[in-house]
C-alpha cells in the first residue's frame, strides 16, 4: 500500500486525548505498590502539574481555534470544538480518579505511617493554638482582602494562584455600638445604625484573599509528622480580616489561564523586547479552567463564573484540596521514613572526564557516550569548565534551550568570554515557561562579554549542541557535545538523556556549518553526518524507513526501533504503517503522546509499542535501524512530532565507534526488556505489562550498573592507596638498609 492510503482519520488517535492517557499512566505510579509511599505522593502531585501546563498551552490553543470558528480537523478527524468537548469530558473523569487516589489510598496509607495532612477541625488544642498564633504572627500582616463592589472592581486573579473566596454580610449586632469617626478635623460619635435603615436586610458581599505564595502550602505542626494546609488555616481565621462583617461561607479556588506565548516574528531585531512584552501580556490571558472545592458555595461559584467569564463546563469541583501539586513537596517536609523514599544512589563519574584529568585528551583517545542520570551530568559541565579555563581554547559555541536557575554552565561561558575567548551562545528566549529565565540569562551573558543570539525567525532552536575550538599541538581541532536533553544541571538528575562527547572531524565541520547558519546568513546544503530540522530529519527518517521497506520486500529481515517522547506526525505514522504492511518489524518506545494505533489488520502485528513510566522521566531519543546485516543507531533532540520536524532547529547524529555504538544498542535493548514499568499498546489503549519470569526494571538496572561502576572506582582508589602505602614502606625500608650499609653516609 502507498503511504497516502493510511491517512484515514480512523487510523489515528487524537493527540490531546492521548496526552491525557499518558497522564493516566503517571497516575498509575501513584498507586503502584512497588513504589515507596512518599514517591507515590510525588507522582500524584506530578499529574496535577502536568495537567496544569496542558491547560495553559494545549487547551488554550484549542480554545483560540474554536473561538475563531476554525473547522479544520486533526489527523483523527476532530475539529477544535470537538476536541475541546472530548478533552473536557475525559479530564473531568481524570480529576475524579486523582482525588479517589488521594482520599481512598494516599491519605490512609500516610496515616498508617503516622504522617497526617490534617484539617483545621481535626486539630487538638495545642495544634489549634499553634496555627492560631501562626495566623496572627505570620499570615495576617501579609494577607490582603480584596472587595468586589461598586467602588472596587473585581480584582485580577493571577494564573495558578491559590485564592480564598468569601461571602459575608454586615454584622448588625455590632452596629448598635457607637464609633468614632473624623468629620473634617473634628472627631464625632456616630451611631452605626444610621448606616442602614432599620429593618433593611444587609446585602451579601463578595471578597477574595490571595494565599501568599511566599509561604509553603503545608504548615508543619509542632509534634510528629502532622501538617495542615495554609488555605485551611486562612479560612478558619479569615473573619479577623473583616471586622464588622459576618462570614457566611469561604472556599478555595484557582484559575488556569491561557499562557501560550504568541510572538509575532516578522524579524528578530526586537525579539527579546517582543518576548518580554508577551510575558507581561499573557499573565492576563483568558481563563481556561476554574477549580473549586466540592462544597463550594453556589453563590460564590456563580459570582466567580460571571466575573472571570468562564464557561460553566470548565468549572472543576474537586473532592479535596484544590491544587494537588503540594504533594511534590511532602517528602521534603516529612522527618525520617527513609524507607518511604527511593533509595539514594550515586551517579557514575568517569575519571577521564573529571576536573583532575585532561578531558580533551580523553576525547581525542575515544568517543564517550553518556547516559544521564546514571552517568554524572557533571562530565558535561566539566567539559565547558575546562574549555573556559584552557589557554588553548579559541572559541566556544553553544545552544541553550532550558538551563537551571543557577546554571554553572552560564558561569563558565561568562568566564571564558572574560578571558578573551570567542563565546557565542544561542539562547532560545521562546522556550515555553522558561522565557523569563532565558531572557535573564541572555542579558547576563551579554554583560559578561558573550555574543548572544536570541533565536531565529519563525523557529525555536531546540537542538542541544556545544562546540569547542581548540589549538592542539598538531593544529586546530573541534571538540563537541551533542545531546538529547537540555543543558540543565538540575533536571539532569531525574530526566533520562544521552549525549556524545567526540572530536570527529566530519561532525566538527557539520557543527561549524550549523552554528554559521544559526548566527549568520550561511545556508548549508550538505552535512557529512549531522541531520537537522527543519526538513532534514524528516527526509532522513523517511529515507531510512524506505531502506527497511526495500530490504523486507526482498524477503530479508528488517527492523526499525525508535525511542521518543511523543509520536504524532501524521506522515511519519503513515510511513511506519506502510513499512509494517511490507513486513518490517517495528519496535517503538514512546513515553507520552501516541497517535499511532497498532491494531489495524494490514499491519500484521508488526508494530509493537511500549511506554515506560517510572522513577525517572524518559527523555532520550534513539533511532535504530537493522537490515542486510547492518546496524545503524542515531541519537537526536527531536521527537517524531510535526513541530520538531518542521518548525524547530533540531539535531540527529550517528553513534559510530564500535564501543559507543554497542553501548547505545544495549541501552535500547535493556529498556525494551523492561517488564516492570512498561505498558504495552493494544490498539489505542496502553495496558500494564504483566511480568513473565524474572522481573526487570530497566531504570533500576541502570542504577545498579552505575553503582557497580562507582564501587569499582572506590576499590581501585582503595587498592591504589594500599599499594602506595606498601611502596612507601618498602622505600623507607630500602633507605634504612642503604644507610646501615654505608654507615649513615649518603
Amino acid at each position: 500500500m502507498k503511504e497516502a492510503e493510511f491517512y484515514q482519520p480512523s487510523n489515528y488517535v487524537n493527540r490531546e486525548l492521548s496526552w491525557i492517557d499518558f497522564n493516566g499512566r503517571v497516575l498509575e505510579e501513584a498507586v503502584a505498590p512497588e513504589n515507596p509511599l512518599l514517591e507515590r505522593a510525588n507522582f500524584l502531585g506530578i499529574t496535577q502539574s502536568n495537567v496544569d501546563e496542558f491547560f495553559m498551552v494545549r487547551v488554550a490553543s484549542l480554545h483560540k481555534l474554536s473561538a475563531f470558528n476554525v473547522t479544520t480537523t486533526d489527523a483523527s478527524g476532530m475539529t477544535p470544538k470537538e476536541q475541546l468537548a472530548a478533552v473536557n469530558d475525559k479530564e473531568h473523569q481524570m480529576v475524579e480518579k486523582r482525588y479517589q487516589v488521594y482520599n481512598e489510598q494516599l491519605l490512609p496509607a500516610l496515616a498508617k505511617q503516622e504522617i497526617f495532612i490534617k484539617h483545621v477541625t481535626d486539630l487538638n488544642e495545642a495544634e489549634y493554638d499553634f496555627v492560631s498564633r501562626y495566623f496572627e504572627d505570620e499570615l495576617m500582616p501579609v494577607l490582603t482582602p480584596m472587595a468586589d463592589d461598586s467602588s472596587r472592581p473585581f480584582p485580577f486573579i493571577a494564573n495558578n494562584s491559590l485564592n480564598v473566596a468569601v461571602k459575608l454580610i454586615r454584622d448588625l449586632a455590632q452596629q448598635l455600638e457607637p464609633r468614632k469617626v473624623l468629620e473634617g478635623d473634628q472627631e464625632v460619635t456616630e451611631n452605626q445604625t444610621t448606616m442602614h435603615e432599620k429593618g433593611d436586610q444587609p446585602a451579601e458581599k463578595f471578597a477574595t484573599v490571595r494565599v501568599p505564595d511566599i509561604y509553603k502550602r503545608l504548615i508543619k505542626l509542632p509534634t510528629g509528622n502532622a501538617l495542615v494546609l495554609i488555605d485551611d488555616v486562612i479560612k478558619e481565621f479569615i473573619a479577623k480580616l473583616f471586622p464588622g462583617y459576618r462570614v457566611l461561607s469561604t472556599g478555595t479556588y484557582r484559575v488556569m489561564r491561557d499562557m501560550d506565548l504568541d510572538v509575532a516574528e516578522e524579524d528578530t531585531s526586537d525579539l527579546l523586547r517582543a518576548v518580554q512584552h508577551q510575558l507581561r501580556a499573557r499573565e492576563h490571558g483568558s481563563v481556561m479552567r476554574l477549580e473549586i472545592e466540592e462544597d463550594f458555595d453556589g453563590w460564590l461559584e456563580h459570582h466567580l463564573i460571571d466575573r472571570l467569564q468562564v464557561d460553566e463546563a470548565w468549572v472543576y469541583r474537586v473532592n479535596g484540596p484544590v491544587d494537588l501539586t503540594f504533594l511534590k513537596k511532602l517528602s521534603g517536609m516529612v522527618e525520617g521514613h527513609a524507607d518511604l523514599r527511593y533509595a539514594p544512589y550515586q551517579a557514575y563519574q568517569d575519571p577521564a572526564l573529571d576536573m583532575d584529568h585532561n578531558i580533551f585528551a580523553a576525547i581525542r583517545e575515544k568517543d564517550h557516550l553518556l547516559q544521564h542520570p546514571y552517568d554524572n551530568f557533571q562530565s558535561v559541565v566539566n567539559f565547558i569548565h575546562q574549555a573556559a579555563e584552557d589557554p588553548k581554547t579559541l572559541a566556544i559555541k553553544m545552544t541553550l534551550y532550558r538551563v537551571s536557575g543557577n546554571s554553572p554552565i552560564i558561569k563558565y561561558l561568562g568566564q571564558a568570554a572574560q578571558q578573551g575567548k570567542q563565546v557565542t551562545v544561542l539562547v532560545e528566549v521562546k522556550a515555553r515557561f522558561d522565557e523569563q529565565n532565558n531572557v535573564r540569562w541572555a542579558r547576563r551573558l551579554e554583560q559578561m562579554g558573550c555574543h548572544v543570539i536570541y533565536g531565529l525567525v519563525g523557529l525555536k532552536t531546540h537542538c542541544k549542541i556545544a562546540l569547542v575550538i581548540r589549538r592542539d599541538d598538531d593544529g586546530i581541532r573541534r571538540y563537541m557535545h551533542l545531546g538529547t536533553g537540555n543543558y540543565n544541571d538540575v533536571t539532569a538528575h531525574f530526566y533520562t538523556d544521552m549525549g556524545l562527547l567526540t572530536c570527529d572531524y566530519e561532525l566538527g565541520e557539520d557543527l561549524t556549518n550549523l552554528f554559521n547558519a544559526l548566527s549568520g546568513f550561511a545556508r548549508t546544503r550538505y552535512f557529512h553526518k549531522l541531520h537537522t530540522s527543519p526538513d532534514g530529519i524528516r527526509d532522513f527518517i523517511n529515507q531510512k524507513i524506505d531502506q527497511q521497506i526495500a530490504i523486507a520486500k526482498r524477503g530479508n529481515p528488517a527492523r526499525i526501533s525508535m525511542k521518543m517522547n511523543s509520536l504524532s506526525d501524521k506522515q511519519i505514522i503513515a510511513h511506519l504503517y506502510q513499512a509494517a504492511a511490507a513486513g518490517v518489524k517495528i519496535r517503538l518506545l514512546i513515553r507520552g503522546i501516541t497517535c499511532l494505533r497498532n491494531d489495524l489488520p494490514i499491519l500484521h502485528n508488526n508494530i509493537e509499542v511500549h511506554s515506560i513510566v517510572g522513577r525517572f522521566l524518559e527523555h532520550s531519543r534513539i533511532y535504530y535501524f537493522e537490515g542486510d546485516g547492518h546496524e545503524e543507531i542515531y541519537l537526536a533532540s527531536a521527537d517524531m512530532m510535526t513541530r520538531n520536524l518542521n518548525r524547530r532547529v533540531e539535531e540527529l547524529y550517528p553513534v559510530t565507534e564500535d564501543d559507543t555504538k554497542a553501548q547505545a544498542i544495549a541501552i535500547f535493548e535493556a529498556m525494551w526488556k523492561d517488564n516492570v514499568k512498561t505498558r504495552v499498546l493494544h490498539g489505542t489503549v496502553y495496558e500494564r505489562l504483566e511480568p513473565e519470569g524474572k522481573r526487570f526494571d530497566s531504570q533500576e538496572y541502570f542504577v545498579k550498573q552505575a553503582q557497580k561502576q562507582v564501587a569499582g572506582l572506590a576499590r581501585e582508589a582503595k587498592n591504589h592507596k594500599r599499594l602506595s602505602n606498601v611502596f612507601e614502606t618498602l622505600t623507607r625500608h630500602v633507605s634504612n638498609l642503604h644507610l646501615k650499609s654505608t654507615g649513615g653516609e649518603d
